[in-house]
């Protein structure tokens, strides 16, 4: 026998079905679930989302079991992982991520399903603790407070300059962001870092001219 029918035999040997046995089956499945039921919670609690989505944490569980069903199908045959490769290359998904976070714990959840569809389960286990350690460290170091919004609606057109003398008092860093002069009002945005809030808000509102003045935070990027 050549080593080309050495080689033909052990390619149409891969073709045929290799049995996955049903302890391992449940095994694997016992593992994932927990480990999903794990990241479902640890969304729960990481997450800095003001509104909590419920059914996104539930999907994470999900993705899990199923990725590692997949998995395990896979190692069945050849022929199985070619064709589910075939169908699950044309589905889309066409909900966009907006939250980073969002786009780890779906990571996270794929991957715990793969390692534990390949065996790995001590693997699985010990990323898992690893991520969340690594996510509540990295949480708790300090970052620089975001600057804020003075949103200021006012019918005085040269209370500019009284406005930021005031913007001065309270905080050592401002900017200018949008300046609107329509029908003899004046809207102003300025982007401050300030402490004293109530105080900057009362002693602006108290200017000629002041119809309102709103002081917002915002969850944007931080700049150092």
């Amino acid at each position: 026998m050549g080593f080309g029918d050495i080689f033909k035999n052990s390619f149409m040997e891969g073709f045929y079905s290799t049995d996955v046995s049903l302890a391992t089956v449940l095994l694997s499945m016992a593992i994932v679930c927990l480990i999903a039921l794990y990241i479902f919670f640890a969304y729960r609690l990481l997450t800095r989302r003001t509104f909590y989505n419920k059914n996104f944490g539930i999907s994470l569980a999900a993705l899990a079991i199923i990725t590692a069903a997949i998995i395990l199908t896979i190692q069945s045959s050849i022929v199985i992982s070619l064709g589910m490769v075939g169908a699950l290359s044309i589905v889309r998904f066409r909900t966009a991520i907006k939250e980073p976070m969002d786009l780890v714990f779906l990571f996270w959840s794929i991957s715990a399903g793969i390692i534990c569809g390949a065996g790995l389960y001590s693997l699985a286990i010990i990323a898992s603790l690893i991520v969340t350690v690594a996510l509540l460290v990295l949480d708790l170091i300090p970052v620089t407070k975001a600057p804020m919004l003075l949103v200021v609606s006012s019918t005085d057109m040269e209370g500019e300059n009284a406005l930021l003398d005031v913007v001065k008092k309270y905080s050592k860093y401002y900017r200018v962001k949008s300046r609107t002069l329509s029908m003899g009002r004046m809207d102003l945005i300025v982007e401050v870092r300030v402490r004293e809030e109530a105080a900057l808000v009362k002693e602006a509102s108290a200017l000629e001219g002041m119809d309102s003045v709103s002081l917002l935070s915002h969850d944007g990027e931080t700049t150092y």
